[in-house]
């Protein structure tokens, strides 16, 4: 499977220090995705957010962060630069007073990458920023997801009927055909409601909503377990939304419910998903503003690295089986 001879290698913090040189994700080189497997990206955009702004600062942030991260993961000992090509595609276009005209935006950037044969791998960003980038992917066939988050932004309206908020991608994306529900599973799920009924619409849809009463009961082997069996074997996107950890991890967020799971256990879950067809993922609602000291940024990298293992280990499987890249 290595192709580490021809692949784009990141930068060493033992030859040029973490804190200097051009921020990129992982400090890898930037690059055009025709002449990559896996295209990591920003989206600098939270104009879907209800509660606090401030996730249009995260890909930068993220990019900042994520110079702590090193070449090979320390448990699955996957070397994501050995399976696949990877590279910095620079933030999509985005324009911060005009949603629809972003969500325009969004789509065309991700459906060149997509179109171009790479997965992407993304920074948001608030979590509507999901929405148009499974119109791009995942308009040939809809995608299987597995979903961290305290949300399961299957709302329908915000504000006297309007439909595209951060609370409402996931709703709006099966309504498009895009998001397959009984091949869905959402982990996490907390917080007040507006309604008894807030959480149904998806429920009777069939996605496999885990509570995080559910979670503490189940543990996280039996979690990743249910996750597999949800996902099966058909493509799946990985969505991460940093308001499914408890907030003591993750402070900056747009909406932070108490009472989450942990970094550790968040890291587990993910690596549990090694081996899933997995066609692409994102990091969403960092919000820098609301943590000076850093910490959710670096927490945000870190499952971003975390993701970025697994869907290296699912290109190069596919490069093995003599499969099309996605």
């Amino acid at each position: 499977m290595a192709e580490s001879s021809r692949n784009p290698r990141p930068l060493s913090g033992a030859v040029l220090p973490r804190f200097a040189g051009v921020a990129t994700f992982m400090r890898v080189p930037t690059a055009e995705p025709k002449d990559l497997d896996i295209a990591l990206a920003g989206v600098p955009w939270d104009g879907g957010t209800t509660n606090r702004p401030g996730a249009r600062h995260g890909p930068r942030a993220l990019r900042d962060a994520s110079c702590l991260m090193r070449l090979i993961h320390h448990v699955s000992r996957v070397s994501p630069y050995d399976l696949a090509r990877i590279g910095d595609v620079g933030d999509c276009p985005v324009n911060p007073v005009d949603l629809n005209d972003t969500m325009g935006r969004v789509e065309k950037f991700y459906a060149a990458i997509h179109q171009a044969g790479a997965v992407p791998l993304s920074a948001g960003g608030d979590h509507l920023i999901t929405l148009p980038i499974m119109r791009a992917i995942a308009k040939d066939r809809p995608v299987g997801m597995v979903h961290f988050d305290a949300h399961t932004d299957t709302w329908d309206t915000y504000f006297g009927g309007h439909k595209y908020t951060h609370g409402t991608p996931f709703r709006r994306a099966i309504e498009e055909g895009l998001l397959d529900p009984k091949r869905t599973i959402q982990i996490g799920i907390r917080g007040s409601l507006y309604s008894p009924k807030d959480n149904e619409w998806g429920e009777k849809r069939g996605i496999r909503v885990i509570c995080i009463e559910e979670y503490f009961k189940l543990g996280v082997e039996k979690v990743i377990k249910e996750a597999r069996r949800v996902a099966g074997s058909g493509p799946t996107y990985v969505s991460f939304d940093v308001d499914g950890l408890d907030p003591v991890y993750a402070p900056g967020t747009g909406t932070p419910e108490i009472g989450g799971y942990s970094t550790a256990e968040a890291q587990a879950m993910l690596r549990g998903l090694q081996g899933l067809d997995l066609v692409g993922g994102d990091v969403v609602e960092v919000a820098p503003p609301f943590d000076p000291s850093g910490n959710t940024a670096i927490v945000g990298a870190t499952m971003m690295f975390e993701i970025m293992c697994i869907l290296a280990d699912a290109v190069a499987r596919r490069k093995k089986a003599g499969g099309k890249k996605r």
